[in-house]
């Protein structure tokens, strides 16, 4: 018999993202438990061993759930059972003050991830998002009128890491794992209707595909490719004129004016995260007070996430730190 055609279809999405690293380089594979991690983790453990790479499984116990630390225990063992050469797990603190569970979380993994990257010196962090996940994240997007940004989804690539499975569905890595002999982990959170995504997940998605036709995950993920392009493309005529507005006595606001709506706003989202914003927390309402400011049509100042606030000395744009009460 041959290769089953999901072990198949995992197996090249992570050949693609690994065939640009050193040689004895070391990836970090995230992995949950879930279908798509374990999927992810077993054919990197193929993929990489095959181009001489080491693997390390990690694992993050956000506490949420009554056992989660015997859960975080059972994936550890199965990495290491999948051939991992070095296994971690670490538990972290979620704070949803301000955030919500979900933003919460995902800060707080992102933030070990980074911190395990450091740790194994590796050269690369592989997350388990599959094409359905994109599909989600663009509908979520387009309902909250996020704008050309979250449209164009997840990114493949950003910083050290690497997303292989865009192009899978999420049944693929569930079929993989049924075929490979992998028990997986059904996260109760991914069945509660609490949250949006799940909601978009069994409800929203199934009537598109019911009304509209098979194939509507893969085609709002080919959307969210081809809106990456165009924002990829103006964020890099953005960070253009950012270098030449840019001075030690702050942002030109009369520079900033001259150019395009798209790229004025562009400039004004990179000025705050050059000045210390959380890039994931900085959402269109910020922009826009950034730009009524700069434009003269509101006064004051304005607060953003990363206690930074912005604010204009006649001709310029400037950041400074936000006071912090008591």
């Amino acid at each position: 018999m041959g290769l089953h055609p999901a072990i198949a279809a995992v197996r090249q999405g992570v050949r693609r993202t690994l065939v640009d690293l050193d040689p004895g380089a070391t990836v970090v594979v995230a992995c949950s438990g879930g279908a798509d991690s374990l999927a992810l983790l077993a054919a990197t453990v193929f993929e990489a061993h095959k181009a001489g790479l080491r693997v390390v499984g990690a694992t993050v116990d956000h506490g949420l759930q009554e056992g989660s630390g015997e859960h975080a225990a059972r994936v550890v063992a199965q990495m290491a059972g999948l051939g991992a050469d070095e296994t971690a797990t670490a538990r972290v603190q979620v704070d949803p003050a301000g955030l919500g569970i979900e933003a919460a979380a995902r800060r707080a993994r992102y933030a070990v991830l980074d911190q395990l990257r450091e740790h194994f010196a590796a050269q690369a962090v592989l997350l388990g998002h599959t094409r359905d996940d994109q599909a989600e994240t663009v509908l979520l997007g387009l309902a909250r009128g996020s704008g050309g940004r979250s449209l164009a989804g997840m990114r493949r690539t950003f910083d050290h890491y690497r997303r292989p499975l865009l192009d899978v569905a999420r049944a693929d890595t569930v079929a993989a794992c049924l075929a490979d002999g992998i028990e997986f982990w059904d996260d109760p959170h991914n069945a509660d209707p609490g949250f949006a995504r799940v909601r978009v997940r069994q409800r929203v998605l199934p009537v598109l595909e019911d009304e509209l036709g098979p194939g509507i995950a893969a085609t709002l993920a080919r959307t969210a490719d081809q809106v990456r392009a165009d924002v990829e493309a103006l964020d890099a005529l953005a960070a253009t004129a950012y270098d030449d507005l840019a001075g030690p006595d702050g942002l030109d606001l009369a520079g900033v004016q001259d150019l395009l709506p798209a790229l004025g706003g562009r400039v004004l989202r990179l000025a705050a995260l050059t000045a210390g914003a959380v890039d994931a927390e900085l959402f269109h309402v910020h922009v826009a007070a950034l730009q009524r400011l700069a434009s003269g049509e509101s006064g004051g100042e304005v607060q953003l996430p990363g206690h930074v606030t912005a604010y204009r000395d006649r001709s310029h744009l400037l950041f400074r730190r936000t006071a912090v009460a008591g």
